[in-house]
């Protein structure tokens, strides 16, 4: 495989909670949009797919501080609830991703593995200069979900208002 436009991220994020609660956020993808509003613009749900998601097809549009739109799709190919999944993705951006949840005592280790090819133009015609660029925005990108998935668990373990 050509290197052109070719990134492979490794991203780490530690939350309390349970592997149950981390797998569920990742499943709604409809809603990952309320608690990563900055960087996943729409979610389309293009085929259900059977239980914890095992075959969904998802249309999404994601953006990050960079001046570009991506638009791309992924189906979910392979389960290990509540342990992590595997998916496929086609367009903007092309490749394989790899959720791992890992249990430690209260606390819970997520891992994200992307090795993506990047067909957006935009990206693919300044690749050779701007990758640091393109890296940074994609860590950027990372870290607001990670900020925002640790806003839903903690609001999951708020007491209840009375």
């Amino acid at each position: 495989m050509s290197r052109d436009n070719f990134y492979q991220f490794t991203t780490h994020w530690r939350f309390r909670g349970t592997c149950e609660e981390v797998s569920a956020l990742l499943e709604d993808v409809a809603r990952i949009p309320q608690w990563w509003p900055s960087v996943h613009h729409a979610v389309h749900v293009v085929r259900e797919g059977g239980e914890h998601s095992l075959g969904k097809v998802v249309d999404v549009v994601t953006k990050g501080v960079l001046p570009y739109t991506l638009r791309w799709r992924y189906e979910v190919v392979e389960v290990h609830y509540p342990n992590g999944s595997r998916l496929i993705a086609s367009g903007d951006l092309e490749g394989e991703g790899r959720w791992k949840i890992e249990q430690d005592g209260d606390s819970v280790n997520v891992t994200y593995d992307w090795d993506v090819r990047a067909n957006h133009p935009c990206i693919r015609k300044y690749d050779f200069f701007m990758r640091p660029l393109f890296a940074a925005n994609h860590n950027w990108t990372m870290r607001d979900g990670e900020r925002g998935m640790r806003r839903e668990l903690e609001r999951l373990h708020a007491p209840p208002k009375s």
